[in-house]
């Protein structure tokens, strides 16, 4: 009866990790109606993830400077999410301008949230 838990336990493990690891390959511009705008959607979203590991670390190590400031931190980057999901529809749509409008927008708000996240407790 122990072995067979162990036996589901791994199945289950397993399935969720090669899940995860489909979703996280490498960009293929080829199956993209406009791969000339996939990259910088691309490296947007790159930004937001670092944005939110900067952020997370800060958090856990609880050296953001004030409440109000992690709330503030948490606004920018779920705007940034946001922003991107805009990015990558502007992207199918083949609005080059429309990317690389909210593509800077994310970037201002990923670095602001960096930003907040350095400021130290006083």
């Amino acid at each position: 009866m122990i072995k067979r838990r162990w036996i589901v336990l791994g199945v289950a493990c397993g399935a969720l990790f090669s899940g995860a690891v489909g979703l996280a390959g490498p960009i293929d511009p080829t199956h993209h109606p406009h791969p000339e705008h996939l990259q910088m959607v691309h490296d947007a979203e790159h930004a937001v993830d670092h944005a939110w590991e900067v952020y997370h670390r800060a958090a856990l190590g609880g050296t953001i400077a004030s409440p109000a400031l992690q709330a503030e931190i948490e606004h920018h980057l779920h705007e940034a999410r946001t922003l991107v999901t805009q990015a990558q529809q502007a992207a199918e749509r083949g609005d080059q301008q429309q990317v690389e409008r909210l593509v800077g927008q994310v970037q201002s708000h990923t670095t602001q949230a960096i930003d907040g996240s350095k400021e130290q407790k006083k």
